[in-house]
């Protein structure tokens, strides 16, 4: 399957063909990722110097950054043309304290915020693994993004610490270097929260989205509030000036995630099963014990990656928190909401809505 790039195409029957694309990789042992420019690193300045002490330049001397609490690390700035074709990160910290942001073609505005454990589908601080075409979570905190993100111009990316103590992080950008396509969109994704959602208020996944683009993807971390299934709201995609009512309207959160039946054991109908795959799951299920943990939350993915939902001028994501009350009624659901949208669209970027302070991202 081509991806419309000269000579970057995703399938392995297409990995025997010849390419004038120049692969490169940024790392802490290659800042830039300059030809010939990995494990130059200068024992003194290396932040693994005292490991490395009695092997010296070229020995693992820069694996990591520490990334100092209230500071803004920039870990990469590439001239294009170019696409980006894998991030690996793992992080020391909270995950909800440190901010991805990435920005395209010298634009001001970001196309990416987002804290990085819910980028990664993880957003709930603890991992779970995940196997997805899109992204995968390994042990221990491996965080491993898959999707294509071409730029014509320039790509830069910076990391920023909310926290109050350092962080190490580990990290590897790998990109080609090739002609990009007039027809390629550039990639976003947007991170949201309300905690409590306000009853009877639909949750916002994403609004104001402006120009021509295709919708492919969705996590949430779900965090309930009741007891009983919380899972009945439908999600809605108001496309190209749908107002009321939109275009797409789903049946039900878990059919949205590609599940059924509350996600429950059809055997013992006793229990969440968690699963993933490599289009969509329900990789999380942190279940409450007798002491700390009083509720459940949970850790859910859906990739539109065969089904891209296409849009030429506008886009808006909603979608419902019901569950049910007495005399087989909905009832409107007062959850900890979280989400990431995913999507490409020609820019500008439009601006997105101020991120959350760090008190109001925090997991408790």
């Amino acid at each position: 399957m081509s991806l419309g790039f000269n000579g970057i195409t995703s399938g392995m029957q297409d990995l025997s063909r010849l390419s004038k694309a120049r692969t490169r990789s940024i790392s802490p042992e290659n800042y830039t990722g300059a030809v010939g420019g990995g494990a130059r690193c200068e024992l003194a300045d290396g932040f693994a110097r005292n490991a490395a002490r009695e092997l010296g330049k070229g020995w693992k001397v820069n694996p990591f950054i520490v990334i100092p609490a209230g500071k803004t690390w920039e870990i990469a700035s590439i001239d294009g043309p170019g696409v980006i074709q894998h991030i690996w990160l793992t992080p020391t910290g909270s995950w909800r304290s440190t901010i991805l942001r990435i920005y395209w073609d010298g634009q001001e505005q970001p196309s990416v915020e987002c804290p990085i454990g819910d980028f990664f589908c993880s957003g709930w601080g603890t991992y779970a693994q995940l196997s997805s075409l899109a992204v995968c979570v390994n042990p221990g905190s491996a965080f491993n993004c898959y999707w294509s993100m071409p730029f014509a111009r320039h790509c830069r990316m910076t990391l920023e610490n909310r926290a109050d103590k350092d962080v190490n992080m580990y990290y590897q950008i790998t990109y080609a270097l090739t002609e990009v396509a007039p027809d390629q969109a550039y990639f976003h994704a947007q991170f949201r929260r309300v905690n409590p959602l306000p009853y009877k208020e639909v949750y916002t996944l994403l609004d104001g989205v402006r120009g021509q683009g295709q919708y492919v993807g969705t996590y949430m971390a779900w965090g309930v509030n009741n007891n009983g299934w919380w899972g009945e709201g439908e999600i809605k995609f108001y496309m190209d000036g749908d107002e009321e009512y939109p275009t797409i309207c789903g049946t039900g959160t878990e059919d949205y995630f590609c599940g059924s039946y509350d996600f429950e054991d059809p055997v013992t109908h006793d229990r969440y099963v968690p699963f993933s795959t490599p289009y969509s799951g329900l990789n999380q299920v942190i279940t409450p014990n007798t002491l700390y943990r009083s509720q459940f939350r949970f850790g859910l993915y859906r990739w539109h990656i065969t089904d891209p939902i296409r849009f030429e001028k506008d886009l808006r994501v909603t979608i419902q928190a019901l569950g049910w009350r007495s005399g087989g009624r909905y009832l409107p659901l007062q959850d900890d909401i979280a989400s990431v949208a995913y999507w490409y669209q020609a820019l500008p970027t439009a601006p997105f809505p101020p991120l959350p302070d760090r008190d109001s991202l925090e997991v408790i």
